[in-house]
């Protein structure tokens, strides 16, 4: 029984410090992908990273309106948006930098050529 209580008290408290983070203050990146025949594109993955950084911390698909979104930190940053689709060889993919202030929303469209 005091097993039992101590496992529920910890539970609750491992589960309250994992969800304190909701509550920090953040922005939006809110994206639309366009086609080449300005129709959305829908199931294409979009990686999201800091300007200042070479790898990807963040990976979404664009829905069947070809939106997408993604919380980043509040505060000042530069992050690069990057369709993740084939292109020609030497080609790079598409990409956009979009400047957040602080806790904000940023809306955005990319469209492929």
């Amino acid at each position: 029984m005091i097993l039992a209580l101590l496992w529920a008290a910890s539970s609750l408290t491992l589960a309250s410090d994992s969800k304190s983070h909701l509550h920090d203050p953040y922005a939006l990146l809110f994206g639309t992908i366009f086609g080449q025949d300005d129709r959305p594109l829908y199931g294409v993955k979009i990686t999201i990273r800091r300007a200042d950084q070479k790898k990807p911390k963040w990976e979404v698909l664009s829905n069947h309106e070809g939106e997408f979104a993604q919380r980043v930190p509040a505060g000042k940053a530069d992050y690069v948006v990057t369709a993740d689709i084939k292109t020609a060889k030497g080609q790079p993919k598409p990409e956009l930098t979009i400047h957040v202030d602080n806790d904000e929303r940023k809306d955005f469209s990319l469209h492929l050529k």
